[in-house]
């Protein structure tokens, strides 16, 4: 991964808003409606071919594929695996039964929207999981690559995402495998599969990790927080096993709490995790700094720092409102988050997760989500003058 030499570098972590017709194919299609899979890869290449250049010209330097291609940053892999049907019922979050009238009132909001969800028609491993044919993720590759070609030169690095096993052990409930490390250790496996190829075309592998805090308050919310950082170790030694052989450096792995407008009041502290995150074998941390329940926690990182090689991509632009944060916020963000590192050249800045994780979830206006990311560049810029005066 490309480190901050010179000036503070800015990315995203992710989806970004895909456009209205392709997310309505999208919902009909997890709904059970038939849907032409040609219109669907005819949209979702159109869409790529789009947000190849908005990136740029909002002034990212680290940019990806928006995640167009796909309906969910992780249920999309339920096209791609064998042993993938039947239904699961995901556990509900514990910081929204907490507050019924808020729970009334997300519940109706959710139901208004064309969408697909992280959290609703969910299925389960009934078999033996794999992946099914490799061609799926070079298609994918294929089609980033050319989107990509024309604007060599006008982007520092490209990066492409994939779930952890953890993620989907948690989505995708186990339903075959005798216990939960075998059902990681296939899933791990599997997913191995796009971690190499990933890699192998010269991109940056984005590992989304919303388990590794997220699961706290959702399948562990009524166990002992024990409990729950055995399953964050199990998880980070099933991510060690996929990315063998894949150097580290080219690795970044995101963790949050969940990417949804809610009290987050039961969210485990970024302190408990936070050393068991540090054994994946990554290059850099995705953390969220701009969600007001966790800003605070960056000074875990003068406390627990990052391996000596590691870099931080900190989230100062916050994915959930309509706000468009000032460029001196941002920057003040970013110095806070230098100096708890203690190197800005091992500082890159994005959001706190993506604006659209699944296709029309987004709360974020997509004219708005321009502007917040423009904002975020001007941000970079400020705050570079500061951290890097000797550039200037």
């Amino acid at each position: 991964m490309q480190r901050s030499e010179h000036r503070i570098l800015t990315t995203h972590t992710g989806s970004l808003p895909r456009p209205p017709g392709l997310t309505q194919l999208y919902a009909r299609r997890a709904r059970g409606e038939a849907v032409d899979p040609a219109a669907i890869d005819a949209a979702g290449r159109e869409a790529l071919g789009r947000i190849i250049p908005a990136q740029i010209e909002a002034g990212l330097d680290v940019i990806n594929n928006g995640e167009q291609q796909r309906d969910s940053f992780a249920l999309y892999l339920r096209h791609r695996l064998t042993g993938i049907g039947g239904e699961s019922i995901r556990t509900t979050f514990a910081d929204i039964d907490a507050y019924p009238e808020f729970k009334a009132e997300f519940t109706r909001q959710a139901g208004t929207k064309e969408a697909v969800s992280n959290t609703a028609l969910l299925p389960a491993a009934i078999g033996p999981v794999a992946y099914a044919d490799t061609g799926v993720i070079e298609a994918e590759c294929d089609d980033f690559a050319a989107a990509l070609a024309p604007a060599t030169g006008r982007y520092a690095e490209a990066f492409l995402t994939a779930p952890s096993p953890g993620i989907i052990a948690s989505i995708v409930q186990n339903r075959h495998y005798d216990t939960e490390e075998a059902y990681l250790a296939a899933l791990a496996e599997a997913l191995a599969v796009e971690y190499r190829a990933v890699v192998a075309r010269g991109w940056v592998l984005q590992l989304d990790c919303p388990d590794l805090a997220l699961e706290r308050h959702c399948s562990y919310r009524d166990r002992p927080l024990t409990d729950f950082l055995g399953f964050v170790e199990r998880v980070v030694t099933a991510i060690n096993r996929a990315l063998a052989g894949i150097p580290r450096d080219r690795v970044r792995l995101h963790v949050c709490w969940g990417n949804y407008e809610a009290p987050h009041d039961r969210d485990v502290p970024l302190e408990d995790i936070l050393p068991i995150l540090l054994r994946a074998d990554v290059g850099a941390l995705v953390l969220p700094f701009a969600n007001p329940r966790h800003a605070h926690e960056v000074r875990c990182l003068e406390r627990m720092p990052l391996a000596a090689d590691q870099l931080m991509v900190a989230g100062v632009i916050d994915t959930l409102t309509n706000f468009v944060e000032h460029p001196e916020v941002v920057a003040e963000r970013i110095e806070r988050v230098a100096r708890a590192v203690g190197d800005p050249r091992r500082v890159l800045v994005g959001t706190d997760c993506g604006f659209d994780t699944s296709a029309g979830r987004g709360r974020v206006a997509p004219d708005v989500v321009w502007a917040k990311l423009r904002s975020l560049a001007e941000g970079a810029r400020l705050a570079s003058a500061r951290l890097f005066p000797s550039a200037g």
